[in-house]
């Protein structure tokens, strides 16, 4: 069962993650040949405060 993890910054829309889910999920069945209900895909939204950039919150460069 493949899993993939997406790490993004917070602020994406539903739609923009229903359309990674969808796309890596093709892609993955594309690559390894699985089929789509054995792939996992879990994106981790991680807060802009908590994600640093050359020693500056992302949250502070307005990512």
């Amino acid at each position: 069962m493949p899993i993939a993890q997406i790490y993004l910054l917070e602020g994406r829309t539903d739609e923009q993650k229903r359309a990674v889910i969808e796309k890596v999920t093709r892609a993955l069945q594309e690559a390894v040949d699985a089929p789509a209900e054995n792939i996992r895909i879990w994106i981790h939204e991680i807060p802009k405060t908590n994600w640093g950039i050359a020693g500056v919150t992302a949250a502070d460069l307005n990512r």
